[in-house]
């Protein structure tokens, strides 16, 4: 499969050939390449997509496991499912979209190979790392670039919409590096956001905190919740139901617009949207709330849960400047 690029003439595959129109940007646009994916992952897939809408050539990908065969089948039909060295051989802009932890041993595969071309434009997507892990490949003579997308990806169609909605956090090792994936994610609709070499880590740590330690929080909340329900349902022992007779996932019902409003208003407030009893300096609530949790079930997934709102009310009182008394209250007992 060719490229659009190769009908440009001389120097039209190089990200330095074309630019975008005066008044709008005076980064260099990438010219149509050919991209090779490695894997075809929820965020592999995803990208691959979201370049392929804008432009790009998704030629081949390397899909190893049945469930992204499918998946590449179905999202990435014109693509070609390839070994690894001849993904790497057909690529101009070769996309590292595999697990943090895999990401040295497939560099290390692709710098063995002796498939890889010179001026390649080698990009990874793992959030805390940036391109030094890349130097074996740079050796070689490609152009590494670091571009993590800060979005959470569950591996349907909608992934890639959501792309025109995230921001991006990129890494190079020169001003054309940063061009060119400045304005690769910028095709893609997402917004690219400058990150030092050497604060990959601290910028993974906060998304990470934000993200994945939300679903943790708002799992508890629904654990404890839904015991309450239970616990009100009387000698019957049947789940509480509103009064339309529906029951069914009643407590994410009762958290939903809660939590969807705390979100957004910290989005827009900060630290200001906090409420509650620890905003408010209520300590006797504070010692309920610990009390109550502490008497959940034993020996099942709301064991910690009292200690996780004892770790989170004492971080929102540093919020606060909340009083003496909630303090005390939140010593660890």
């Amino acid at each position: 499969m060719t490229s659009p690029s190769d009908d440009l003439g001389p120097g039209a595959g190089t990200p330095e050939a074309a630019a975008y129109p005066s008044g709008i940007s005076n980064l260099p646009t990438p010219a149509r390449l050919t991209v090779g994916v490695i894997s075809a992952g929820r965020v592999g897939t995803a990208l691959a997509e979201a370049l392929e809408q804008a432009g790009h050539v998704v030629g081949a990908v390397v899909a190893r496991s049945d469930e992204s065969r499918r998946r590449a089948t179905s999202r990435l039909p014109e693509s070609q499912i390839l070994d690894l060295p001849d993904v790497v051989a057909r690529a101009e802009l070769l996309l590292l979209a595999v697990p943090d932890a895999a990401l040295p041993e497939v560099i290390d595969e692709i710098a063995g190979s002796g498939a890889l071309r010179p001026n390649t434009l080698v990009a990874h997507t793992a959030g805390a790392k940036g391109v030094g892990v890349l130097a074996p490949l740079a050796s070689l003579g490609a152009l590494p670039l670091a571009i993590h997308p800060a979005m959470t990806f569950v591996g349907s169609a909608d992934d890639t919409a959501r792309i025109r909605q995230a921001c991006f956090g990129v890494t190079a090792g020169d001003e054309l590096g940063y061009a060119i994936a400045q304005s690769l994610v910028l095709e893609m609709g997402g917004e690219p956001v400058r990150i030092g070499e050497a604060d990959r880590v601290l910028y993974h740590a906060a998304l990470a905190h934000g993200a994945n330690h939300l679903i943790t929080l708002i799992s508890d909340a629904v654990t404890a919740l839904n015991a309450a329900i239970e616990g009100g349902a009387g000698s019957s022992g049947r789940a509480a139901a509103t009064v339309d007779g529906s029951g069914t996932l009643l407590a994410e019902r009762i958290l939903g617009p809660l939590v969807t409003a705390s979100l957004q208003n910290v989005l827009e407030l900060g630290s200001d949207a906090l409420t509650g009893p620890v905003a408010r300096g209520d300590a006797a609530a504070v010692t309920d709330h610990l009390t109550a949790l502490r008497a959940l079930s034993p020996g099942s997934d709301t064991t910690d849960v009292a200690e996780a709102y004892r770790v989170l009310a004492r971080r929102t009182a540093d919020y606060t400047d909340a009083p003496a008394e909630v303090l005390d209250a939140l010593e660890t007992s």
